[in-house]
């Protein structure tokens, strides 16, 4: 308990970011009510991403008993999920059956440690979908420090696929390229977001702008190729991925740098 309070005193003060053992890590903390008490639970996890929802497995290090976190959320599915920029409230779905075994089988051919933990126990480690069902802005304090925190994010994760990469190649795994979809997917619907809301109203206001706003458009197309040669490099197999990958976060990590140094500071004026 001392050491996962360690954890979600870290997470909290730094967004997300920890050292240790989760170091490098993906990592939410996962509150649950408790089952016999009624009160708040939280737990620091590691996730898979998965689409629009992400998967926690319950391995309690290959102890023979389900985790507490568990017990709690099948009395009362409904959860919130922090992930160092959001927080919100999600609907905890136990996965069985085929459903179950493939995502399992997953996450035992990113990270064999999985395999061990449940190498250790007869009980069959469970595996739970969280999807969101409410949630709002991150809390920062201006405008610019939401798309700061926002990017740093994007860039985290990044920094993990890259990694994985590196470390999986020349062939990569499933899960691995379900990791990068998943981010892909963010990222467009993140600029999308800005291209429909967020540039229209700054143009309106800085007309003077107008050369900077028609380059971050342009900017966002050449994302949107440059996240579909992403997805694509992680589909194939091969020992160049990882120098094509490489290459296509770097171009990606610019953009964010250049846009932040243009849209921050007219957004905290």
């Amino acid at each position: 308990m001392d050491f996962n309070q360690q954890v979600i005193e870290e997470f909290r003060a730094n967004r997300g970011r920890v050292g240790g053992y989760f170091e490098g890590g993906r990592l939410i903390l996962l509150t649950t009510t408790g089952a016999r008490s009624g009160l708040p639970r939280t737990t620091p996890l590691a996730y898979l991403p998965d689409g629009e929802r992400i998967l926690v497995i319950g391995s309690a290090g290959g102890s023979d008993k389900h985790p507490d976190w568990y017990h709690n959320l099948l009395a009362d599915p409904v959860v919130t999920v922090e992930d160092g920029v959001f927080t919100y409230t999600a609907k905890a779905t136990v996965l069985a059956g085929q459903e179950r075994a493939a995502v399992f089988a997953r996450a035992v051919e990113a990270d064999p440690g999985w395999g061990a933990y449940q190498a250790r126990t007869s009980r069959v480690l469970p595996v739970v979908a969280l999807e969101q069902v409410a949630g709002g802005p991150p809390e920062a304090g201006s405008a610019g420090e939401v798309l700061r925190v926002v990017h740093d994010a994007f860039r985290r994760e990044l920094g993990i696929i890259r990694g994985e990469v590196a470390a999986a190649a020349p062939r990569l795994g499933a899960q691995l390229r379900i990791n990068c979809l998943t981010f892909c997917q963010g990222l467009e619907f993140h600029h999308r977001m800005k291209d429909g809301g967020m540039f229209p109203a700054l143009g309106d206001r800085h007309p003077e702008l107008d050369a900077v706003f028609a380059r971050l458009r342009r900017e966002h197309e050449r994302m949107a190729v440059l996240l579909a040669e992403l997805a694509e490099a992680v589909s194939g197999d091969g020992e160049d991925v990882p120098a094509r990958v490489d290459g296509l976060i770097a171009e990606l990590e610019a953009h964010l740098t250049y846009e932040e140094e243009q849209v921050i500071p007219l957004l905290d004026a």
